[in-house]
């Protein structure tokens, strides 16, 4: 069958790719909502599982940097991307149960977003947080079968001195997008806060703002994700042209 002409990649598309609906289950009996997106055609190569903003301030898992990475890599790089509402928030995929946590109780959450990976085969699984996610991921994020974690704006309020020790005991590498004028934690401090894990490795972003508004910064940040988990489709193309 010929090609289809090649379609701009813009801030609305949404490409190929297998998606269900999910729901997690929590040690402490709470479901939470998802959608785990997987390749159209092949296995994944390696897998994201998102941990969104500060619900309380709208972060969701439709939060626009987490249903962009969902909508275009899993077919431009074949990653399977896991989005989920942490325990009390809502989005238009439904609402989780429970309530918000502040962080603590937050850790049920992220292990059970980690064990329906490792239940689904899904493989090389690694946390992509932003904001608030990024304390989720650095307070809970450091264990087996996690490979490593990127984090998008982090602000490191939540998360201590003492959870950077142990993500440098665990040798587990750490990627942090900071943004040059970020609300909370800028490049220089970052660099000085992340010095204590000797794996991280932290990115200052020309202009970039907290929430990575634009679609300049989205490909900044998706293209950073790739080149770390799959370089063989990095760069991102900025058409689609699918074959089918």
């Amino acid at each position: 069958m010929a090609e289809r002409a090649a379609v701009e990649i813009r801030a609305g598309t949404v490409l190929p790719a297998r998606r269900e609906n999910i729901v997690l289950r929590t040690a402490d009996g709470l479901d939470l909502v998802g959608e785990l997106a997987r390749p159209p055609r092949r296995d994944p190569v390696a897998t994201l599982v998102c941990l969104h903003p500060l619900p309380t301030a709208g972060g969701m898992m439709d939060s626009h940097l987490l249903r962009k990475a969902s909508y275009r890599l899993p077919a431009l790089a074949d990653l399977a991307v896991l989005r989920f509402n942490t325990r009390g928030t809502s989005s238009e995929r439904g609402a989780s149960g429970g309530e918000f946590g502040g962080g603590g109780p937050e850790r049920g959450d992220v292990a059970a977003a980690i064990e329906f990976c490792v239940t689904a085969g899904l493989p090389r699984i690694w946390l992509l947080g932003w904001s608030f996610g990024t304390e989720l991921a650095l307070m809970w994020g450091n264990v087996p079968p996690v490979e490593g974690a990127i984090l998008l704006s982090p602000a490191l309020r939540r998360a201590g001195d003492g959870d950077l020790d142990a993500w440098a005991a665990g040798g587990r590498p750490l990627l942090a997008l900071v943004p040059e004028l970020d609300d909370y934690l800028r490049p220089g401090e970052a660099v000085e806060r992340f010095a204590r894990v000797p794996q991280a490795r932290v990115v200052g972003v020309d202009r970039a703002k907290h929430l990575w508004v634009g679609e300049t910064y989205v490909r900044i940040v998706l293209n950073e994700i790739v080149r770390l988990l799959n370089p063989a489709a990095w760069p991102l193309p900025a058409e689609w042209k699918d074959s089918t």
